[in-house]
């Protein structure tokens, strides 16, 4: 299961998750250090609804859930 907006294209992207020690300037220390840096994934929340297309025919697509609160998607019941 791809997990791709079919109405926004939003889809999974690459990035980093980074670590980090001691006490930020703000607070009285040096500042913060990076100690590492490691690969991962940023999913978007896709979810699977039946909706309208062209205001008549039914269809089951995936969406992610901005796409659904913005009222990009019309609900089928």
């Amino acid at each position: 299961m791809s997990r791709v907006c079919e109405i926004c294209k939003k889809k999974t992207v690459a990035g980093n998750q980074i670590e980090t020690r001691g006490l930020a300037k703000w607070k009285g220390g040096v500042g913060k250090k990076i100690t590492g840096k490691t690969k991962r994934k940023f999913k978007p929340n896709i979810q699977k609804v039946k909706a309208l297309i062209d205001k008549k025919t039914v269809k089951r697509i995936k969406v992610c859930t901005r796409c659904i609160s913005a009222g990009k998607v019309i609900k089928a019941l």
